[in-house]
């Protein structure tokens, strides 16, 4: 048995995650919008700062439900600005609410589960990275989705966090081949 990808470290939330959640398949719209967002927040940020406030974050975004936050206002805003738990940023408070009505439209529309795994033929890429170098921060796919997205009206949805996004929904396997994760991930594809 292999060694996990080293990103993750030692520190036990992250090799869960690492382990449990990153590289699975999701096609469940609205978990797929809640990583997104998610990863929207990390901007400037690490990954693990998020992970360790995601409890916070999904009790402040009421379990994420786009279709109770895009009816949200002011009042919302300054709630979450007030709120320790979580990254309190307004223009990210501010870009979720606007993803939340997006999503709404993308999912009458089509489906968002559809909307972004239709991107990738429906099923995941397999990538077979050898070292985490090999592993790139965007591709043309990525440019390509998250040109999509903001042409939809997310926002914060740069390349760089569309592929993160991508790798973490398994829509991209790219656990290092060495890493006992890949094969077990890509039997889920």
């Amino acid at each position: 048995m292999g060694e996990r990808c080293g990103w993750c470290g030692q520190d036990p939330l992250y090799v869960a995650y690492h382990d449990e959640e990153w590289g699975v398949p999701e096609y469940d719209g609205r978990a797929l919008w809640e990583k997104l967002i998610l990863d929207g927040f990390q901007a400037g940020l690490s990954w693990i700062t998020i992970l360790r406030k995601r409890p916070a974050f999904r009790a402040a975004f009421e379990g994420f439900d786009p279709n109770l936050i895009a009816g949200w206002g002011e009042d919302e805003v300054a709630r979450l600005l007030n709120d320790p738990g979580i990254v309190r940023s307004r223009s990210k408070i501010e870009a979720t609410i606007g993803n939340a009505r997006a999503w709404q439209a993308i999912e009458a529309r089509e489906g968002f589960s559809n909307f972004l795994w239709d991107r990738v033929g429906g099923k995941p890429i397999q990538n077979q990275p050898q070292t985490l170098a090999d592993v790139p921060a965007q591709t043309e796919l990525s440019q390509r989705i998250s040109k999509d997205l903001k042409t939809a009206g997310f926002r914060f949805c740069g390349p760089v966090i569309t592929y993160a996004f991508m790798q973490a929904t398994g829509m991209v396997n790219d656990h290092l081949v060495t890493c006992p994760a890949h094969d077990r991930v890509a039997a889920l594809g």
